[in-house]
């Protein structure tokens, strides 16, 4: 069965993002030879990420214009992402109780949970419990980001975004420290600052005080040039793909002429070449070509995605799609599962086996469904009621107070 649907090919898209992130990290265990060939040449972890992070950027701004609501864009967003977010995180903490499971920051302490809750724990200097989860912290910086620009009524400027991040990625890069806060200052305190900053920013500009989106975007920005835990360079150029997918979709609606998107594309994606090759990987001319090759991979795969978007995809990958957050999230909890059931332990990866391989992702896929069907869609049904709700009260107000 085929079918078409206006966001079917960005499902599409976040299907095969996710997969390729979860089969990158059951290759140390799985395909320990073919993964040391393979990276030589193409990584296919950044690869995944990058995909999501020109997906979430063509479509998070589109999300929050559409409704005019920055009240319904932060209540869709946190009942989208908080309960698997909390699910995957108690049943890998309570795995790392039992000694089945490994982070690489340790258990943590409060301090620790506040920085996770805030969900920009990597911008905080903080290891995830999760290795996935330093995506979500460059995440929350581009929602903050965008509710900032949107509430100071610049957000169709993504072009202009996109370029001064690219390059302030390629020349900050290198100068900029990381974690520079957190090591300057008390880093218990910039987390406790941060959670503060966060709570206000989303219940000010929720109530349509400006000061409120400039806060958040002011925060991002902050973290994300002093303090996150890789370099500066790095977050930047994330910002920089995310707000290169909003601008597309922006040429989709006819907001921004396709020369001038061509010639910026041109120049975000040389100057994030050149991040990676410069800044980030030094004198490593493995790494750097495996980079190269595989942004580029990324941009072809969601330009291939954009050309081919209104022919019938496949209901499989469009229901991959939808559950690729809780293929995200599962996915090393799950492998923690099966080194402990069929390897050497938590700490020692199991021999490479393509059975095993398969068994992984059967399950995977088995055990993502059915989180999605029973947490991920119930909470995205009780997001849009309690979103409609907030609109109907919104109506009610006055004009926004600046």
């Amino acid at each position: 069965m085929r079918e078409v649907s206006r966001l079917a090919w960005l499902d599409a898209l976040r299907g095969i993002a996710a997969l390729m992130v979860a089969v990158h990290h059951a290759s140390y265990d799985y395909m320990p030879r073919a993964r040391e060939v393979m990276l030589q040449w193409f990584d296919p972890g950044t690869y995944g990420v990058m995909v999501f992070f020109l997906v979430s950027g063509y479509i998070i701004p589109a999300s929050l214009e559409r409704s005019g609501s920055v009240r319904r864009f932060w209540i869709s967003r946190l009942v989208r992402i908080y309960p698997l977010w909390v699910l995957a995180c108690s049943v890998a903490a309570a795995l790392m109780s039992a000694g089945i499971y490994r982070s690489r920051g340790g258990p943590g302490g409060l301090i620790a949970v506040v920085a996770h809750m805030t969900m920009l724990q990597d911008l905080l200097a903080v290891h995830g419990i999760l290795n996935v989860l330093w995506t979500l912290s460059y995440e929350m910086a581009f929602y903050l980001l965008t509710v900032a620009l949107f509430m100071l009524g610049i957000h169709r400027r993504s072009i202009t975004v996109a370029l001064v991040f690219s390059i302030a990625g390629l020349l900050l890069g290198g100068i900029l420290p990381t974690a520079a806060l957190s090591r300057e200052w008390d880093g218990d305190m910039v987390i406790v600052i941060t959670a503060i900053a966060m709570a206000g920013t989303v219940v000010l500009a929720s109530r349509r005080y400006v000061f409120g989106g400039v806060l958040g975007g002011v925060l991002a920005l902050a973290l994300v040039l002093l303090n996150g835990r890789v370099s500066p360079g790095e977050g930047l150029v994330i910002l920089a793909v995310m707000f290169t997918g909003t601008a597309i979709y922006r040429v989709e609606r006819a907001q921004i002429g396709r020369r001038a998107m061509a010639s910026a594309l041109g120049v975000v994606l040389a100057a994030t070449l050149a991040t990676g090759v410069w800044r980030v990987y030094g004198q490593d001319t493995q790494a750097q070509r495996a980079w190269c090759l595989t942004i580029v991979s990324a941009a072809v795969t969601f330009g291939l995605g954009l050309a081919l978007r209104r022919r019938r995809i496949t209901r499989s990958l469009t229901l991959l799609g939808r559950m690729s957050y809780s293929v995200y999230l599962l996915h090393p909890v799950l492998l923690a599962v099966m080194r402990v059931t069929f390897g050497n332990g938590p700490d020692r990866p199991s021999h490479g086996s393509l059975p095993l391989l398969i068994l992984f992702v059967s399950v995977l896929l088995v055990s993502s469904w059915t989180v999605w069907r029973m947490v991920e869609v119930p909470m995205q049904r009780l997001g849009h009621r309690l979103a409609v709700t907030s609109d109907e009260k919104e109506r009610t107000k006055v004009a926004p107070i600046l």
